[in-house]
């Protein structure tokens, strides 16, 4: 089973500072990468800016469909305005057909806010108790989806084509 957990930092910094944190419990194989990005978001900045990663060694699972539109509902059509959100609302859809649903998205809309940064991780066969001690040392706060083997299957299908 697939696993989307957010890490959400206190800095528009600690985000990026984690990917090593994260390549490094890869290569100790307590966690399997399948795709990753992260937003951060700068205090005086009026929205916040995305990077996505892939899965750290190579092209991710998902590719730039998923994370644009999963990262445009949460932080930008807020702000467009309910014209625009409408007009999302069958791609939303389609987030929460594999377990991405609306509480999720309120949750890391109002837990990543200017000045703070959040890393994004598509995830299996992770050993959960010791990945959350090391993150735990960064200070970082967790939110997570878990999503089915058919829900990852769907997701998959729904944006790699």
């Amino acid at each position: 089973m697939a696993t989307l957990t957010v890490w959400k930092f206190d800095s528009s910094d600690g985000a990026r500072q984690a990917l090593d944190l994260l390549r490094k419990l890869q290569d100790q194989q307590l966690i399997t990468i399948r795709d990753t990005a992260y937003v951060y978001w700068e205090a005086d900045a009026k929205r916040p800016k995305t990077k996505e990663l892939g899965k750290l060694t190579g092209a991710g699972a998902l590719g730039g469909a998923f994370w644009g539109l999963l990262f445009g509902l949460i932080f930008f059509v807020p702000v467009l305005g309910a014209a625009i959100g409408a007009g999302v609302g069958a791609l939303a859809g389609s987030l929460s057909r594999v377990g991405i649903d609306d509480d999720f998205i309120d949750d890391v809309r109002e837990s990543v806010t200017p000045g703070t940064s959040a890393l994004f991780v598509m995830s299996e066969h992770a050993v959960v108790d010791r990945v959350a001690e090391q993150f735990k040392q960064t200070g970082a706060e967790l939110l997570t989806t878990n999503l089915s083997v058919e829900q990852e299957k769907v997701l998959k299908e729904t944006f790699t084509s």
